[in-house]
């Protein structure tokens, strides 16, 4: 793979080769005709080190770290065509390689981080990548080509494969060299690799045609063996059986490229619910309030209930109070169980709901398990503002609206109106 680096815009058109009498045109075939298949526009994508404001604690954003783009066939068929059966023929192809987009272990591209990460791919290539879930398998294999001179040819479906690594971006509160403090965007936790594709493109490629090195076209040449005995044998009209070649091609493609290192932070490997971790937990006591008002929030009593918020009373039997325990800090990000002292349990994303955007946080017996470990971020010293990010799941804590009762849910990218900003008050 290789780095990041700003690349122009790349055109859209796609090049025509002729051979000999025959002109042969590649022609672009979209997937789908929904508005969701097109990227969407990213504009002033947040970049480490850029300021960033209270508001934005609850928040992440992704940042690409590393992309390759490949051209890949996707459907291919050799077709021989003789003097008397020129014309315009519908060959059916066969699979050689199915692409599907996927972001991070889980593969889903159902929530506003995966959806920002494939769009923000789209913007650093300047490429019409897909960013909703989509799959070259859907495709239809056959290719209907008007074939005006009679020869060996290799007809394909072909696309750019795009793939790569990307991080996480979150605010939190930097010291400056003056000792000043300001909140900036940092490397936070999550990242994960990514897989999409261009838009499909067909055509007819024959071994005596110049193409383009490295384009899809060539790619389909070199499938076609030119140099083997089939390719300068004379054949019936029709398809023409895959060399030993195009075999080992087609099982080298369909069993894709290998794995390229541990687990992601979007996914990273769980621990074991089993046993109750012997925590160690600070004297302080907390709140994670919403900024001046009266909710904050508080445990359930019933373990299938969630956190919600709730007011803060003499009657809340310290369900609205949090300890933080087995306190880490990387980097100025503090990592901590968050222990309830009202039901004794700390506070988790149920294992079954971790890859659903909006499942709510609930509380359960106490383990070594990254579902039951955040990360806070920290407004400048002497504001009590804070973000929270689960650890295993990489999303960030929030709610959908202001209210007595509302569930304390977790959301890919965090909520974009700052209602995933809290306030840690020690009580």
């Amino acid at each position: 793979m290789r780095p990041v680096r700003p690349v122009s815009r790349i055109g859209t058109s796609l090049m025509a080769v002729t051979a000999q009498a025959a002109a042969v045109a590649v022609t672009a075939v979209g997937l789908a005709a929904a508005p969701a298949a097109a990227a969407p526009a990213v504009t002033a994508a947040p970049q480490p080190g850029n300021t960033c404001t209270a508001a934005d604690l609850g928040t992440r954003h992704p940042y690409i770290k590393t992309t390759e783009v490949s051209p890949t066939i996707t459907h291919f068929k050799g077709w021989y065509v003789t003097e008397g059966t020129t014309g315009n023929q519908t060959v059916s192809t066969s699979t050689e390689t199915t692409i599907t987009v996927s972001v991070g272990l889980s593969g889903n591209v159902q929530d506003t981080f995966s959806v920002e990460t494939l769009g923000t791919v789209a913007a650093t290539l300047g490429l019409d990548v897909k960013v909703s879930y989509s799959s070259t398998s859907s495709v239809s294999n056959s290719v209907t080509w008007n074939f005006n001179q009679p020869g060996y040819y290799g007809v394909y479906k072909g696309t750019k494969k795009v793939t790569g690594t990307y991080g996480s971006l979150n605010c939190n509160r930097v010291q400056q060299g003056d000792g000043s403090w300001a909140l900036k965007w940092i490397q936070g936790s999550g990242s994960g690799s990514f897989t999409t594709y261009t838009t499909l493109e067909e055509g007819v490629v024959r071994c005596q045609d110049q193409v383009p090195s490295g384009s899809i076209m060539a790619k389909a040449q070199g499938l076609l063996a030119c140099g083997s005995p089939a390719a300068k044998a004379e054949h019936p009209a029709g398809e023409v059986a895959p060399t030993a070649e195009q075999e080992r091609e087609r099982d080298r493609l369909a069993q894709g490229p290998a794995p390229t290192g541990g687990p992601s932070a979007e996914q990273p490997k769980a621990t074991g619910h089993g046993s109750l971790a012997a925590l160690t937990c600070e004297t302080a006591v907390y709140k994670i309030a919403v900024p001046g008002t009266p909710l904050s929030w508080g445990a359930p009593l019933l373990a299938s209930d969630g956190v919600r918020l709730r007011p803060s009373t003499i009657f809340s039997a310290h369900l609205d109070n949090w300890r933080l325990c087995n306190v880490t800090e990387t980097n100025g990000v503090l990592e901590a169980s968050l222990w309830n002292w009202g039901n004794g349990g700390c506070a988790t994303i149920a294992a079954p709901d971790a890859a659903t955007d909006r499942a709510v946080l609930m509380t359960a017996t106490c383990a070594e398990d990254d579902l039951q470990r955040f990360f806070i971020y920290r407004d400048v010293p002497g504001s009590s503002k804070i973000g929270v990010q689960n650890k295993y799941t990489g999303s960030m804590m929030g709610h959908d609206r202001y209210a007595d009762g509302e569930f304390i849910r977790q959301y890919a990218s965090g909520r974009p109106d700052g209602t995933g900003t809290y306030t840690l008050v020690g009580v």
